[in-house]
C-alpha cells in the first residue's frame, strides 16, 4: 500500500513499479556473478539502514536467496531467507488480476461506471461515481482523494500505537476519501490513490457475490501453489518465520517495531502476506500469460504516464495495476509496495524469464537515505533483468 506515511515511504515503495548470511542457490548451483550481485545488493541495502533484507532472484530457471542484516533488533536473529511479509500495494496487481479475468469472462467491462455496481458508493463533495469507470479505478486515473492520508495510525507514532489495532470496513475508508473533493476530473491526469482498490474490491464482491480475497484464492493462489500467500482480515500477527518490520516516523528518530496491527485498514489495496518465492513465482506466471487471455493481457499492459511519479522514477507509466519501469535494455514490470515498517521492490521481464523479489524491514523517515535505498534497489532490478553479470 503506498501513499500512507507521504513522501518518505512513497519513494522507497516506488522502485519496482524496490549479520549477512550467503546467497543460496534453490535447485540448480547458480553463477557466481548472480550470487555475488544479490547478496552484495542486499548487504548493500543493510548498510544503508535497513535492518533486515531478504532478496531473491531467478533468472532463466536458476534461483538465488540471499539476506542480510537481522529479523529482530531485541533478539539479534537472523533475517529468514524465505520469510514471510506483508506486500502492501503489491496486492493490487493480483485484485486487477480478477477484475481482468471477470472482464475477459463477459461478467463486466472497463468501460462500466462505478455507480452501476456501486450506486451511490462514490458522491458528494464532487465526487460521482457515475463518471469514473472500471479501468479509471485500476489505472489511477479516478482523481479520488487517497484516503490513506487520513489514518491516524500511518501518520505517526503516537497514531500508530493508538489506533494499530482498529477495524475497518471497505466502505468507513471509501467514506473517508469522499469527504474530500476529487484531485482532478475522472480520466484527466493520474495520481496513486489506494481509495481505487478498495472500490475494486467492492466491486468484485458485488459481482462474484463472493469476497475480493476469496476470489484471489480461488483464481490465483490455488491454481498457482501459492500456499504461503494470503489475505489475512483482521489478524495483526505474521506467519513464523518473519522478519520485524521497525518504523522510523521522523529523520534521525528511534525504530518503532510496526510488525503487528490490523491490516483491514489497508483491504484490496495492501493487505495480502507472502514470501518472496510465492511472489517471484506469481509475477513470472503472469507475464508468462498463466492468468490471463491475450485479451486481457494487452489490457493489463496499457499504459499511462505515471504523472506523479516521474520525480522518483523518470518515464514510469501505470497499467491496471501493474507499472512499467524503462531501463538501460527497454525495461521491466513490477509493483512496489509498503506498509508501516516493511517494503517490496520486485522486477520481471516481459518474458516472464527474469524476476527479482526484494523485502525490506525498515521504513525509513530521512529522504536522502529513502531515495538511497531506491537507488541500490533499482540497480539490483536492472543488473538481473538486463542479465549484467
Amino acid at each position: 500500500m503506498r501513499g500512507q506515511l507521504g513522501r518518505r515511504s512513497l519513494v522507497v515503495a516506488s522502485v519496482a513499479a524496490l549479520v549477512a548470511a550467503g546467497a543460496v542457490p534453490a535447485g540448480a548451483t547458480a553463477p557466481a556473478a548472480t550470487d555475488r550481485r544479490l547478496q552484495v545488493a542486499v548487504d548493500d541495502l543493510h548498510g544503508l539502514g535497513i535492518t533486515g533484507v531478504q532478496g531473491l532472484t531467478r533468472v532463466d530457471g536458476i534461483t538465488v536467496r540471499a539476506r542480510s542484516g537481522v529479523g529482530d533488533l531485541d533478539r539479534g536473529t537472523p533475517v529468514p531467507l524465505d520469510g514471510y511479509f506483508r506486500m502492501g500495494s503489491n496486492t493490487k496487481t493480483f485484485v486487477a488480476v480478477v477484475v481482468l479475468q471477470l472482464v475477459g469472462e463477459g461478467r463486466l467491462s472497463l468501460d462500466d461506471s462505478v455507480d452501476r455496481w456501486l450506486p451511490g458508493v462514490v458522491a458528494g463533495n464532487g465526487n460521482d461515481g457515475r463518471r469514473i469507470t472500471v479501468r479509471h479505478l485500476l489505472q489511477h486515473t479516478s482523481g479520488i482523494y487517497n484516503y490513506t492520508r487520513d489514518i491516524a495510525a500511518l501518520g505517526s507514532q503516537e497514531g500508530y500505537l493508538a489506533h494499530r489495532f482498529d477495524h475497518y470496513d471497505a466502505a468507513d475508508l471509501v467514506a473517508l476519501a469522499v469527504r474530500h473533493e476529487p484531485g482532478f476530473a475522472p480520466g484527466t491526469s493520474w495520481d496513486y490513490s489506494n481509495t481505487n482498490y478498495i472500490l475494486a474490491g467492492m466491486l468484485i464482491e458485488r459481482v462474484t457475490g463472493r469476497s475480493w480475497a476469496t476470489e484471489v484464492r480461488t483464481r490465483i493462489l490455488q491454481p498457482l501453489g501459492l500456499r504461503h500467500t494470503s489475505a489475512p482480515g483482521d489478524r495483526p500477527f505474521l506467519p513464523a518465520p518473519h522478519a520485524k518490520g521497525y518504523q522510523q516516523w521522523v529523520p534521525g528518530g528511534p525504530l518503532t517495531d510496526t510488525t503487528m496491527f490490523n491490516p483491514t485498514v489497508a483491504d484490496a489495496a495492501g493487505n495480502l502476506v507472502t514470501t518472496p518465492t510465492d511472489l517471484a513465482r506469481f509475477w513470472q506466471a503472469l507475464q508468462r500469460g498463466q492468468l490471463l487471455k491475450a485479451g486481457q493481457m494487452a489490457q493489463l499492459h496499457e499504459t499511462v504516464l505515471a504523472e506523479t511519479f516521474q520525480d522518483f522514477i523518470p518515464g514510469a507509466r501505470y497499467g491496471l495495476g501493474i507499472m512499467f519501469v524503462p531501463n538501460r535494455c527497454g525495461g521491466y514490470w513490477g509493483h512496489g509496495g509498503d506498509v508501516p515498517g516493511m517494503s517490496t521492490a520486485n522486477g520481471v521481464s516481459p518474458d516472464g524469464d527474469r524476476v527479482a523479489v526484494l523485502s525490506l524491514a525498515t521504513q525509513l523517515a530521512d529522504e536522502r537515505a529513502a531515495l538511497a535505498v531506491q537507488g541500490r534497489a533499482s540497480r539490483l532490478m536492472d543488473d538481473v533483468i538486463c542479465d549484467r553479470p
